[in-house]
């Protein structure tokens, strides 16, 4: 990916973090299945120590951090300062210690060969700049016999909580199509896709496998419409670019479309996620 590529990833996130904070509770909820499957695929357990890449404002690392216990420690980072700052805030808020934080890009981790039992990102792979490099320096903080564990999007068509809203949006604006080696929630939503590249990193015993879950929170529709059009940078610019009405329109063809994923007005929409897992060798 080219400089120009990589630094506008960057200011997406940068400008997404506060958004990401705001809703954080609802997030923490919605994507706790994911931290579970990361748990169970990479079989994290009580004392040991864990590194958590683009682990944006906290999440799966204090999730983890409660799960490896005090004899067990945590290393969270993320390449938006705002994010890092974001997840100690959070950690601080929830009272737990065993976490440290820092600003890093995943292809540049500033820690030891052989620093960790396990490695985790979640959702996170898919905009790395250097995926292979990214995956290499990952492998290389990692414990030999150690574990890897990478959970990203399936195929759009299987995630309406994302596509509900481009879907419409895009009736108003135009998208041109998306590059499939371009950082992007689906970049690897191909099956084998991310699973070659951790294998060329220099992985073993590489495994993948879909995971469905359901994306649940008790919030309304206009929750939801609030929480996807802060959070997602591509949304907030697109939504800029329109005239209010058009804005208020979409809102609401949006609404409409999702009514069926709020039983009881609590929102349920199914997901899948692909989890790739593998040992450094």
């Amino acid at each position: 990916m080219s400089h120009p590529q990589a630094n506008n990833t960057l200011r997406e996130w940068t400008e997404s973090a506060p958004y990401w904070e705001r809703h954080g509770a609802t997030i923490r909820v919605i994507f706790a299945p994911i931290t579970r499957a990361l748990i169970e695929e990479a079989g994290i357990v009580s004392g040991q120590s864990v590194l958590d890449v683009a682990g944006g404002p906290g999440e799966p690392s204090l999730t983890i951090a409660e799960k490896v216990g005090p004899t067990g420690s945590v290393a969270c980072t993320d390449a938006v300062a705002e994010m890092v700052e974001a997840a100690e805030r959070e950690a601080h808020r929830r009272g737990i210690t065993n976490v440290s934080f820092g600003k890093c890009m995943a292809d540049s981790l500033p820690f030891g060969d052989n620093s960790f039992d396990v490695v985790v990102s979640r959702l996170g792979v898919m905009f790395f700049p250097d995926t292979v490099t990214s995956l290499r320096e990952m492998l290389r903080v990692t414990r030999k016999g150690g574990a890897l564990a990478l959970a990203v999007w399936q195929k759009s068509e299987y995630n309406p909580f994302l596509h509900v809203v481009t879907e419409f949006l895009s009736r108003y604006v135009e998208t041109p199509p998306a590059d499939p080696d371009a950082p992007g929630a689906f970049r690897f939503a191909e099956p084998g896709k991310l699973a070659s590249i951790i294998t060329e990193a220099g992985a073993i015993h590489v495994r993948e496998r879909p995971v469905n879950f359901h994306i649940e929170a008790p919030i309304s529709p206009d929750e939801y419409w609030e929480l996807r059009a802060a959070t997602s940078a591509t949304l907030r610019e697109k939504l800029a670019s329109l005239p209010e009405e058009t804005v208020l329109k979409v809102r609401q063809e949006v609404r409409e479309a999702a009514a069926r994923f709020f039983p009881k007005g609590h929102m349920n929409f199914p997901a899948q996620i692909i989890i790739v897992a593998a040992r450094k060798p």
